[in-house]
């Protein structure tokens, strides 16, 4: 085995066995009762049937095809098929942006990894997965058009269509098709500023690129249009966005919290980036500054985009990082080598010893009981089992992260009052929640007026508190979860 060929495979055995962990989170379950309900009626949900605040009321949501695939990979292979399938979402993204990598084959290997790790905090099995890959996949196809395949630009249509039809992560695909357009108008303003070049021959070096981004963003808004809620799929993500709430109380639409270890690699890749460009001789394109510098923001927004800058800066990084090293590279004296045959033995060697590491690190999240133990930590899984051992007993308040758990193994004897499906409920519902769940003034009149008979709450959820000294009676404790009932009496 060659060394090229071992630090490759090497590299994509360590990304995938990152990948392959435990996936599920709380907003897995809604995904998975949606999976099914489609499954079950042969129809697309167009309107809620999951939830007690918000049932019969339009719900257009992008990722039906996305919740069928998991429900059906859940139903075959349980929860170790939804850690494998995130995991080869993973791998597929990162199998693009390597083609886009620059520089010796150790320094690719590591911008890859450490672009691997900034981005872990990502991954679960969820829609947006799918999107993570997509846009490793948009990056190749605009870095290939830029360096004069235009042609290839045609495949983001048909792209764009199952995009819209598995996350409504799709407006990304808009944000780098845009990015690369604002990189070639600013190449062109520049080179007219310098005057270097006259404005007629900077329009006609650049108007096939200039012209092709446009007509391909404008083919791609209107093959979102491909999709069982028909054009005003292209609101979604407005919508979504809108959502005040989002901001003010869900951690993944917070700006990052750095004293958490797992988001400092995200630190040290924007501190590389800004290292690497400094140190670089070699031309900062447009488009790497506008890429860089606007998903680094929008990261610095909401934690969910890092994933993102992990997959925009990768290149950027390795690009100018070769640049900065180069010199230092050439004046490297190579030492003794060993014999050939030797050498190929040792490859071969070091490759099955570390693939044989990486396999028994795999099994581990691919094991049933793992997994369940992992959930237990998550969601209140005793109390929903004593649940669902009684009798109903009427409307329930749940807390927020639950509610899809509460979906997945109660419905349709329970409905949520609120779950992960923020575009559903919108602010007017998720207001009261919080006004309820922090047992604010007017609690009593959100509960009347939903007539609550049960609620499931965090042990220290204020609310819990609150109902038991206006008389609400305990059916179930433990350290996670309480539930409590207006009566004994189902």
């Amino acid at each position: 085995m060659s060394f090229r060929r071992m630090i490759v495979g090497l590299t994509f055995i360590a990304v995938f066995t990152m990948a392959v962990r435990v996936s599920v989170d709380t907003d897995t379950w809604w995904h998975l009762r949606a999976g099914a309900w489609i499954v079950e009626h042969g129809q697309i949900l167009q309107t809620d049937p999951f939830s007690l605040t918000r049932q019969g009321e339009s719900w257009i949501y992008p990722g039906w095809l996305a919740q069928i695939c998991l429900y059906a990979i859940h139903n075959a292979l349980g929860f170790a098929g939804l850690n494998l399938i995130t995991a080869l979402m993973v791998v597929l993204a990162f199998s693009f942006v390597w083609l886009l990598l620059e520089g010796p084959l150790l320094m690719r290997a590591f911008v890859l990894l450490l672009a691997t790790t900034v981005s872990g905090v990502y991954w679960s099995a969820r829609p947006h997965i799918f999107s993570f890959a997509l846009v490793g996949i948009f990056l190749w196809v605009l870095a290939r058009a830029r360096a004069g395949n235009r042609a290839w630009l045609w495949v983001l249509p048909p792209l764009m269509a199952l995009w819209s039809n598995l996350h409504g992560g799709f407006a990304i695909g808009f944000m780098l098709i845009m990015a690369y357009l604002v990189g070639e108008v600013i190449e062109a303003s520049l080179s007219v500023l310098s005057r270097h070049t006259s404005p007629s021959e900077v329009w006609r070096e650049r108007r096939s690129i200039i012209q092709s981004l446009i007509i391909i963003g404008l083919v791609c808004a209107a093959a979102v249009a491909i999709n069982p809620h028909g054009p005003q799929m292209l609101l979604y993500p407005f919508k979504t966005v809108s959502v005040s709430t989002l901001q003010a109380y869900i951690q993944e639409w917070q700006s990052p919290d750095f004293h958490r270890l797992e988001v400092q690699p995200f630190l040290w890749m924007i501190i590389l980036c800004m290292v690497v460009l400094a140190l670089s001789n070699r031309r900062k394109h447009a488009v790497e500054l506008v890429l860089v510098a606007g998903f680094a923001y929008l990261s610095l927004l909401a934690a969910r985009n890092i994933a993102l800058f992990a997959l925009v800066s990768a290149p950027v990084v390795a690009r100018h990082g070769f640049a900065a090293v180069e010199p230092l590279l050439k004046n490297r004296t190579t030492g003794s080598q060993l014999p050939e045959r030797l050498a190929r033995r040792i490859n071969i060697a070091l490759f099955f010893f570390i693939t044989l590491a990486a396999l028994i690190k795999i099994s581990v999240p691919l094991s049933d009981q793992v997994n369940r133990e992992a959930i237990a930590g998550q969601v209140p899984v005793e109390a929903v089992d004593y649940l669902s051992r009684q009798s109903s007993r009427g409307p329930l308040f749940n807390s927020y992260n639950w509610g899809g758990y509460i979906l997945w193994e109660l419905y349709p004897e329970y409905l949520s009052f609120v779950d992960g499906r923020t575009d559903l409920f919108d602010d007017v519902i998720l207001s009261d929640y919080i006004l309820a769940w922090r047992a604010d003034p007017g609690w009593e009149q959100v509960i009347d007026r939903w007539n609550i008979q049960v609620a499931l709450l965090e042990t220290s959820a204020p609310l819990a508190r609150a109902m038991e000294w206006k008389g609400w009676v305990y059916l179930y404790a433990d350290d996670k979860a309480v539930i409590l009932s207006r009566s004994l009496e189902p």
